[in-house]
């Protein structure tokens, strides 16, 4: 008779074995001392809104690290809830290979270890854990992920804090320290700015008198603070953006909650002469968003020469002063959405500019004294005081200027010096603004646009909005800022309704 365990299958007896195994093991283990877990507390910022969140396990997340430059520093709080004194030894799981570096408790860790032995976590008390990280370049055009943990062991307990990172190989734009700039086209040079990397800019990148820049679409251009792009005197300068790949401008910052952070970097600033196309870009949170005007002497005289300065279809959002500053030059603007602006939304002094379909929303959360649009035929520059009144034309053509200034406060203001010549028209325009029939020809005067939603910052019109059907056609914008047709009925601003 054959032998029952010859009888049984094999592998029912490797299962089995593996179960009693398995069964000892537990059987063995000593039971976990939940006194000596830890708990972690941190707040993040998801939008406009701070969370916090405190548990046993934690996940600290860095967004979007240029590789070569540390990241911000996060930190979070590591509790002892129990009754008793605790001790715990802390590391970093990649050891010295890690790209991250810790702190703990304003103790930083060394360049090779970060290891921390022995931290004692007084009863009911908590300490505190900075982190920061710092990648590596891998030559590649794809962001990449980083991660590593914080580990604690705590007499028989061992935990974990996960950290995690992307990393982003980028082009580097360094200013010389003694200029503050770095040429990036000079004289009878082209130069082509693409979307594979990134561009990071430290200072003032600046285009020389007859040289060229061209940034073509999909192009992301991150300015540190007090940096800023500089067309100088006869340059030029495009930016070829696409409604699906629109050109971005903004500041190096990148972990979430900073779309209130203004003033994050200066500038995109143009001078006499110059010629400028700006197509499809989103400028966002500078502190000022597009200033194009000459370049004063020692004297305090200035230049004013032919200069070409056209933007289209661009969103100019949250800066700490005015969105669009222009003096002395031309502009011409086209379906441009400029909202959130501490200072005016649109400041027009002393020169020829030309605005159709343009939406002027501004909502700013902070203390604004000045409009949403100011126009003058005198400067308001001290730096100018020596320039007298110039003439001055601005035509506003199926726009929207609106905001939150308080009810008797106009979004719209004219302001003219009896020294020169000022023709200021807005025509077929919503505006919120005191009686003044001189500027204003068939508007629609202090009525709410209804925004779809000013909170998210969208700008587009509701179905019932009185600025629907309310423009003037055939004035050579055919399609809104999402490329939709305006047909032969436009709607007033950048955005054309279903």
């Amino acid at each position: 008779m054959t032998p029952l365990w010859r009888r049984i299958p094999v592998n029912y007896l490797y299962f089995s074995s593996v179960a009693i195994f398995l069964c000892l093991a537990v059987s063995c283990k000593k039971p976990v001392n939940e006194d000596n877990m830890l708990q972690f507390s941190m707040f993040f910022n998801d939008g406009d809104t701070t969370k916090y969140i405190r548990d046993t396990k934690l996940t600290v997340t860095f967004d979007t690290v240029f590789t070569s430059i540390g990241s911000v520093t996060k930190h979070f709080k590591v509790h002892n809830t129990s009754n008793r004194d605790l001790t715990t030894t802390i590391f970093l799981s990649g050891g010295e290979r890690s790209v991250y570096s810790i702190n703990v408790n304003g103790v930083p860790g060394t360049d090779t270890k970060n290891y921390f032995k022995n931290v004692e976590i007084p009863k009911n008390d908590s300490i505190f854990i900075f982190v920061k990280v710092n990648i590596n370049p891998l030559n590649q055009n794809n962001p990449f992920l980083v991660t590593d943990a914080i580990v604690f062991f705590t007499g028989d307990i061992k935990q974990e804090v996960e950290l995690i990172a992307y990393g982003q190989d980028a082009r580097y734009i360094v200013a010389d320290p003694s200029t503050g700039f770095k040429v990036v086209a000079g004289e009878h040079e082209t130069v082509y700015w693409t979307k594979e990397r990134p561009y990071v800019v430290y200072g003032w990148a600046a285009i020389d008198s007859t040289g060229t820049l061209v940034i073509e679409p999909g192009t992301r251009i991150y300015f540190h603070r007090n940096s800023g792009l500089w067309a100088y005197r006869y340059s030029k300068l495009e930016i070829n953006g696409t409604l699906e790949e629109p050109v971005l401008l903004r500041g190096d910052r990148l972990e979430a909650g900073l779309e209130n952070d203004l003033a994050q970097w200066d500038r995109v600033w143009i001078n006499e002469g110059a010629s400028v196309s700006i197509d499809y870009a989103v400028i966002s949170n500078a502190f000022i968003g597009v200033q194009v005007d000459p370049l004063p002497n020692n004297k305090g005289e200035i230049a004013i020469v032919p200069t070409s300065v056209n933007i289209k279809n661009t969103i100019i959002k949250n800066t700490h002063n005015s969105g669009v500053l222009a003096r002395f030059l031309s502009l011409n603007m086209t379906n441009c959405l400029i909202i959130n602006n501490g200072g005016c939304g649109v400041q027009l002094e002393c020169g020829q500019y030309s605005m159709k379909h343009l939406t002027i929303a501004n909502y700013f959360k902070g203390d604004r004294k000045t409009p949403a649009c100011y126009v003058s035929n005198k400067v308001s520059d001290p730096l100018f005081e020596a320039v007298p009144a110039f003439d001055t034309k601005a035509h506003f053509t199926n726009c929207i200027i609106f905001g939150n200034r308080e009810k008797d406060e106009p979004e719209v203001v004219v302001g003219k010096d009896k020294g020169a010549e000022l023709e200021a028209i807005f025509q077929n325009c919503l505006i919120k603004a005191k009686d003044n029939a001189s500027y204003f020809k068939d508007c629609i005067r202090n009525e709410d646009p209804q925004f779809v939603d000013v909170k998210t910052s969208d700008f587009q019109l509701q179905a019932t909005s009185p600025a629907i059907g309310k423009g003037i056609p055939d004035i050579e914008v055919p399609l809104d800022i999402l490329g939709k047709s305006r047909g032969d009925n436009p709607d007033l601003g950048a955005y054309q309704n279903e």
